[in-house]
């Protein structure tokens, strides 16, 4: 493996999304990520997760572990300890997925391991953290977005609560789960001396609320689900219907109104003294918004993002996801990858966001590990001889013995 992160190793007791979505991360920028799978339950139940699933292989899997090692490993029992903390002598990070109460149960935190390898870093992703009332519980992306505040947040004024089409908090918590994972081997390297690093679902998506829960802490502010899905404080900062469909217009800066202004040939807006500032047009807000709608109601999307774009006004179509892999800068920027998969076909990606290779190039993608693929390929690399395999298969380490 080559890569910024190939000299890093990871542990990772992870399924679904969350956990996977944070060591993908990792093993994208050539970290080698060794997946422990419980035999018991078949492996990540993201193997099963419909549609495009076939067997123990579905597109939802690959999607959250290419570039990973798959063991399989049955942490319940003695044997299977013996294998893991010889895992944990050659390894950087143990990172784990689970309840706040599991990452304890399976003995996985740094003073657990600290006896093994006492630069080891120990990272728990759970939905409430490792303390708390809520420690104990199970919770997943929906629940999150709905206790954070996010789905008051989301849609229009008249619109029911709703979560974000993809699952961002989710996603927000790996990235955290990731960064504190590099920041820990950063200062185990330096210090000789690991650590625990504890993230939640929670936490996670109540820091991505960032202004917003400033100004409600600190000023009582109440933010509402404004029409377009506009900006809390910047106009115009939303979406719009034009005459054949919907355009996102952003003009957060003085030059950029201005230049909106010309775009739309609505310069007598710039001048008016009800939209002369932030806080006017904010003011002002419904007056303004109808203005400029009903002149992008008089021309198509094509034909205002020739005038907007040309002007320099941050702008967009609503496109479908279809429209959006379609689009030119999608294209030129190689943002698709794909590798063959000998059960499901042609897998196609999205690449890696971070581009560290010499002309900005994605970092290559492998195939997701199938369940306990590179079994015998870690245990030879702990020094295991054909013996000592099979004493430890003989003792369920690997799953339930086979029978004579």
């Amino acid at each position: 493996m080559s890569g910024p992160l190939s000299d890093l190793r990871v542990i990772a007791v992870e399924q679904f999304g969350a956990g996977p979505w944070a060591t993908m991360q990792l093993a994208d920028l050539g970290a080698d990520v060794i997946k422990i799978e419980d035999p018991r339950s078949g492996g990540d139940v993201g193997r099963y997760v419909p549609p495009l699933q076939d067997a123990e292989d579905s597109m939802y899997f690959e999607a959250f572990n290419r570039g990973k090692r798959s063991l399989s490993l049955d942490l319940r029992l003695p044997a299977a300890r013996e294998v893991l903390e010889d895992l944990v002598r050659e390894s950087d990070c143990v990172f784990a997925n689970l309840r706040g109460t599991g990452f304890a149960k399976l003995r996985l935190r740094h003073a657990d391991l600290q006896a093994v390898n006492a630069a080891i870093v120990c990272c728990s992703l759970s939905g409430f953290g490792l303390t708390g009332p809520r420690a104990a519980e199970g919770a997943y992306d929906h629940v999150v977005q709905a206790l954070s505040g996010w789905m008051a947040l989301t849609g229009g004024p008249d619109d029911p609560p709703l979560r974000s089409g993809v699952s961002m908090a989710d996603y927000a918590a790996g990235y955290v789960a990731a960064l504190a994972m590099v920041a820990g081997v950063w200062q185990a390297r330096r210090t000789g001396r690991g650590c625990d690093c504890d993230v939640s679902l929670l936490e996670s998506a109540l820091a991505q609320l960032n202004y917003l829960a400033t100004w409600t802490l600190s000023a009582g502010f109440a933010p509402s689900r404004l029409p377009g899905s506009a900006h809390q404080s910047i106009v115009p900062f939303q979406t719009f219907a034009t005459a054949d469909g919907f355009i996102v217009i952003a003009a957060p800066k003085p030059a950029l109104w201005l230049a909106l202004t010309r775009a739309l040939g609505l310069p007598e807006l710039a001048g008016a003294p009800e939209y002369r500032d932030f806080a006017a047009r904010r003011a002002h807000r419904e007056a303004l918004v109808a203005r400029i709608e009903d002149r992008l109601t008089e021309a198509p999307t094509a034909r205002w993002l020739e005038l907007l774009q040309a002007a320099g006004v941050p702008c967009a179509p609503v496109n479908d996801l279809a429209e959006a892999f379609a689009d030119d800068q999608v294209a030129a920027r190689g943002t698709v990858v794909e590798v063959e998969h000998p059960r499901l076909g042609m897998v196609r990606h999205v690449a890696s966001p971070l581009r560290m290779a010499e002309g900005g190039s994605a970092p290559a993608v492998r195939l997701a590990p199938r369940r306990g693929e590179h079994q015998f390929q870690i245990l030879r690399e702990l020094g295991y001889d054909a013996a000592r395999t099979a004493s430890l298969a003989a003792a369920g380490a690997f799953g339930p013995p086979a029978a004579d």
